[in-house]
């Protein structure tokens, strides 16, 4: 019976059997060397990572919460200047411009992607006094709009950090790979990542070679000589076994990918049969099942896919997890609570009915398996079980 299947959220344990031998290999490597913070390794990864990106420099970190706080100690932002930054994406990207003393400026997002809106970031940002950077978060695998933004950034004279932890490999509506275009890109390594380590582990990217060196500064306290501190950084390094497990990974990333991109048009075809439109199309609008897959942007762009979520009336949205819990289904919610409602930013005075696409996105939204090891089986139980939840309870739920 197909309720007899189960289908975790993420497992990686499918991804490390096949690629054992090699993980075996590097780490007894990086053992036997004993060199296990910074070094070859890492130097060796930095190196890989600028080419696959297609940028100049790229300098390893610990997380990718502290590659944007680098970032932005790099581009020389002062305290109590701002940043204007999405509500819609994880914590870390507003924490981080609160840990470097400046002020998140939040934006609403578009509620097709689910990226950063340009129109709405240009709004807010002409409210700043001292506007200092933009921070746009290739959420869920996709790209922001980095034409507008760009523009935007040139126009205000702000610089823009692009927050790419969700989106190595993604590509933008121009085809340029994501982190490409801001002045630093920062990446995360977290294991859950399209690109995953066996812990955390970062990284910043840039073409400019003024800021990577002052990044490789601040990711070892602000020294460039041992013991001598131009500036206060950080102990923010990467170690060097996190380094060598994901050079390994780095050589599947594109296989990955594509099996990811894989199970999403399965879904995508799934749920259209269904009756079911595109995120294009908002809930309480058109005919067919009240259910929106994600759009994509058309090629040259590239969705990678380190979510795939859909959206459903928000009454229907917590019912329909408990289902799929029911059924061995794991799902999460990406992101239950905007940063403007969140408790620990009180202070800067956010409130219900400010960020409205934002928070119905935080409502509507549920994150379905997508790990590209997913069987045929796997996929179809996901996608029958969503389909028949909704198909039978849409009418008493509530669209937003």
């Amino acid at each position: 019976m197909t309720t007899a299947i189960s289908v975790p959220l993420l497992d990686l344990k499918p991804q490390y059997q096949a690629i054992k031998a090699e993980i075996d290999e590097v780490i007894a490597r990086v053992v036997t060397s004993q060199v296990f913070v910074l070094g070859p390794e890492v130097e060796a990864f930095e190196q890989e990572i600028a080419t696959y990106c297609g940028v100049r420099h790229a300098v390893g970190c610990s997380n990718g919460s502290d590659a944007i706080v680098l970032a932005l100690q790099a581009i020389g932002a002062k305290p109590g200047e701002e940043v204007v930054c999405p509500s819609y994406t994880f914590f870390a990207t507003g924490g981080a411009v609160a840990r470097a003393g400046l002020k998140p400026v939040w934006a609403d997002i578009d509620p097709v992607t689910y990226n950063l809106s340009p129109r709405h970031a240009a709004e807010v940002a002409q409210q700043c006094r001292r506007l200092r950077a933009i921070i746009p978060v290739h959420l869920y695998g996709q790209s922001a709009d980095m034409e507008a933004i760009h523009a935007l950034g040139s126009r205000l004279g702000a610089a823009v950090i692009e927050d790419a932890a969700q989106a190595i490999g993604c590509k933008d509506a121009q085809g340029a790979m994501v982190g490409t275009r801001g002045a630093v890109a920062t990446w995360s390594f977290f294991p859950s990542k399209n690109l995953g380590g066996f812990g955390d582990g970062g990284m910043c990217t840039t073409n400019c070679p003024n800021l990577a060196d002052m990044l490789r500064m601040l990711r070892v306290h602000g020294s460039r000589v041992k013991y001598m501190h131009k500036h206060v950084g950080m102990n923010g390094r990467l170690d060097a076994l996190q380094a060598a497990v994901l050079r390994v990974k780095l050589r599947h990333l594109e296989t990955w990918h594509e099996g990811r991109r894989r199970n999403a048009a399965f879904y995508d075809k799934a749920f259209s049969a269904a009756g079911a439109a595109d995120s294009r199309t908002p809930l309480g609008q058109g005919s067919g099942l009240p259910l929106r897959s994600p759009f994509q942007l058309p090629a040259p762009a590239r969705h990678i896919f380190n979510q795939y979520v859909i959206r459903v009336p928000r009454g229907l949205r917590d019912d329909l997890r408990g289902h799929l819990s029911e059924q061995k289904i794991g799902t999460e919610i990406y992101y239950p609570v905007p940063l403007h409602l969140q408790e620990c930013f009180e202070h800067l005075g956010g409130r219900e009915g400010q960020l409205p696409h934002s928070e119905a996105a935080a409502v509507e939204t549920i994150a379905l398996p997508i790990f590209p090891e997913l069987t045929e089986a796997q996929r179809a139980h996901v996608a029958e079980q969503v389909v028949q939840f909704v198909r039978t309870h849409s009418k008493s739920a509530v669209a937003v």
